[in-house]
């Protein structure tokens, strides 16, 4: 009885070989001989003895000489006979082209895409693999000192992905920060915000820091935060609503007013963000609040802040201008009623009153409310007055205490 000398294989067999396939003897989808071979693989690996045993036919052992000037046959070609399965369902094959100079021939694909990638020439780069084999690493280190006087401290930039493998997710829980925020920005999306800005001239009042930095006897060091505070807190005391909050326990709401201007600063921590609440800001000097906001400031970066330093604000300021950006649109804290966001401040070409061309630093302030219960002309008018205190800071220092 005859036997059939065909077999169909259902699965793959790992090359033992790394290298590039030169040919195919079968396309997808064609019935393999047993034992006959299905591709020419240049190899781009080592290769070891056994190996080398294993690819090079008895005969060809049997007649090569054994003096050292005449390699084998095996070591010049770096071809092999490889008996694999099947191609896989779409019989693709990575087929390198005719090299054009004896380096290409010493560049496995992956190294081609990167020489492409990062424009370099092979023929300029020295290769230290075997047999002066062109590696990714020759090619990183030959673009690095190729920029280098560009930026000499900055490291080859890493590939994008070229595969179109899928997208790989994992999970993270929150931490206990981004779950506090989580709840409390989900609540501040069921208040209806209404959003004011307009811009500041903050000239005058760097012309006070900086006359109170360099003064001769007392120098002193104060950032524009405080005084925003302070000239918030002022205006506070003409519209009380602002630092009132709503309370709907019962079925009908109810305003509950509070006295005391406890005025949250929103800062950026490792941790995520956190807002230290300057408790009784009317009853505070601005050199007090900067002192204060300096102490609260360390205890946040540093995560020891207490549970009374985090609570009990009636009022937040959110000084994102000392990041960046110009205008925001700030959320309102639950249990308040208003917020301010403090954008980037920056130099403009203004007209003073005398119609000429003058330097001038202006700041944006966006303010948010909770339009549920404050209505746009008093966040205008709110918005006004502080202004009028930044600009003309010596208002300020007279009212403040």
């Amino acid at each position: 009885m005859a036997l059939d000398t065909t077999l169909t294989v259902e699965r793959q067999i790992t090359s033992r070989f790394d290298g590039v396939i030169k040919k195919l003897y079968y396309e997808a989808e064609d019935m393999a001989q047993v034992g006959k071979p299905l591709c020419d693989i240049d190899i781009q690996s080592e290769i070891s003895p056994e190996d080398e045993a294993v690819i090079t036919p008895p005969t060809e052992q049997a007649t090569a000489p054994a003096g050292p000037q005449q390699p084998s046959k095996a070591a010049e070609q770096h071809e092999v006979k490889e008996m694999d399965a099947t191609l896989g369902s779409s019989g693709a094959a990575i087929v390198a082209p005719k090299p054009s100079s004896k380096h290409a021939t010493l560049a496995t694909p992956a190294v081609r895409g990167l020489l492409k990638e990062l424009d370099v020439t092979i023929s300029e780069v020295t290769g230290t693999g075997k047999e002066g084999r062109v590696l990714k690493d020759d090619v990183y280190k030959f673009a690095a000192q190729r920029d280098t006087t560009i930026q000499s401290s900055t490291p080859a930039p890493a590939l994008l992905p070229t595969s179109d493998a899928p997208q790989q997710e994992t999970t993270t829980p929150l931490t206990p920060i981004q779950t506090l925020m989580f709840k409390a920005m989900t609540r501040s999306l069921s208040i209806p915000h209404f959003l004011y800005a307009d811009e500041t001239n903050l000239t005058p009042l760097t012309t006070l820091r900086k006359s109170l930095a360099t003064h001769p006897t007392h120098p002193i060091k104060i950032s524009a935060l405080p005084f925003i505070i302070k000239a918030v807190s002022l205006a506070l005391n003409s519209f009380p609503l602002l630092n009132a909050r709503l309370s709907s326990e019962s079925t009908t709401p109810k305003l509950i007013f509070r006295p005391n201007h406890n005025i949250g600063i929103a800062v950026a921590t490792p941790q995520g963000l956190l807002v230290p609440v300057l408790k009784s800001v009317q009853n505070k000097s601005i050199l007090a609040l900067s002192a204060e906001i300096t102490h609260l400031s360390t205890l946040a970066r540093a995560g020891k802040l207490s549970a009374a330093d985090v609570t009990g604000g009636t009022f937040t300021i959110s000084n994102i201008g000392s990041i960046g950006g110009t205008y925001v649109s700030p959320l309102i804290v639950e249990g308040e009623l208003a917020i301010l966001g403090v954008g980037k401040s920056r130099v403009i070409p203004a007209f003073d009153e005398n119609d000429k061309v003058v330097r001038r630093e202006v700041g944006c302030f966006s303010w948010s409310a909770d339009h549920r219960i404050v209505d746009g002309a008093m966040v205008a008018k709110c918005a006004e007055i502080v202004k009028g205190f930044l600009e003309e800071p010596a208002l300020m220092v007279v009212r403040g205490r």
